[in-house]
C-alpha cells in the first residue's frame, strides 16, 4: 500500500479523532478523518447568509399565509366547519403568522445588536480621540 501525505486545508482545525474505520477486502484498515468546519469557513462558504435567516423566511411565510387564507376561505364558503380542509387551512394560516412573527422578532434582535455594536465602536472612537488630544 502506498502512503500518500495528507493534504491539509488552511484554516481547517485538526480532528481530534478519526471519523470512521473501514476494512478493505485485502484485510487492510483504512482510517478516514472528517475535518471540522470552523465558523469562519462557514461564513466564507455561504457568503454570510447564515445570519440572514429572517430575510429568507419572509417569502415562505407570505406564501403559506396566503395559502392558509385561501384554503380557510374555501373551507368556510362550503360550510365545512371542523372538516379536514378547514383544519388544514387554520394550521397553514397560523403557521404563516408564526413564521412572519418569528422573522420580525429575529429582525428586531439583529437591529438591536447592530445598534449596540455601532454604539460601542463610536464610544471607542471618542475615547481614542480624547486620549490623542488630551
Amino acid at each position: 500500500m502506498t502512503e500518500e501525505p495528507i493534504k491539509e486545508i488552511l484554516g481547517t482545525p485538526k480532528s481530534p479523532k478519526p471519523g470512521t474505520m473501514e476494512k478493505n477486502p485485502k484485510s487492510e484498515v483504512v482510517v478516514t478523518t472528517v475535518p471540522l468546519v470552523s465558523e469562519i469557513q462557514l461564513t466564507a462558504a455561504t457568503g454570510g447568509a447564515e445570519l440572514s435567516c429572517y430575510r429568507c423566511i419572509i417569502p415562505f411565510a407570505v406564501v403559506i399565509l396566503i395559502t392558509g387564507t385561501v384554503v380557510t376561505a374555501v373551507a368556510y364558503s362550503f360550510n365545512s366547519h371542523g372538516s379536514i380542509i378547514s383544519i388544514l387551512g387554520l394550521v397553514l394560516l397560523s403557521l404563516g403568522l408564526f413564521l412572519l412573527a418569528s422573522s420580525a422578532l429575529c429582525w428586531k434582535v439583529r437591529q438591536r445588536s447592530k445598534k449596540a455594536k455601532r454604539r460601542e465602536s463610536q464610544t471607542t472612537l471618542v475615547a481614542n480621540q480624547r486620549s490623542l488630544f488630551a
